[in-house]
């Protein structure tokens, strides 16, 4: 059973995942958006970065699901430089066959 298991897991870690978030706390006018569509790029996923206009920034995550849980992290903890991130919640997160964006942007 336990080498099932393994496997499975296995098969998750290459599979493709989509997901929303929203962070809040110090996030704009810091060039969060910025940072985090470098961090995007740097871990290979695609999808969208954007101020809102209650003070938070969101966007959408796709790629590898070991990269997007890393790139979840980063939104979770670390962020650009001067900013201060307070929460970061996760939403919509479903597993995809296919990316639906070819690039990581930051929407105005």
């Amino acid at each position: 059973a336990g080498s099932a298991g393994a496997a499975m897991a296995e098969g998750e870690g290459l599979g493709l995942l989509s997901v929303d978030y929203e962070v809040s706390g110090r996030v704009q006018g810091v060039f969060f958006r910025k940072y985090t569509q470098g961090e995007a790029k740097r871990l290979g996923l695609v999808g969208w970065v954007q101020n809102t206009s209650h003070g938070t920034v969101q966007g959408q995550i796709q790629g590898p699901t070991a990269r997007v849980r890393e790139l979840q992290e980063w939104l979770r903890k670390v962020g650009s430089p001067q900013s201060r991130i307070s929460r970061a919640e996760f939403s919509n997160e479903k597993t995809i066959t296919a990316l639906e964006h070819t690039e990581f942007r930051i929407l105005k």
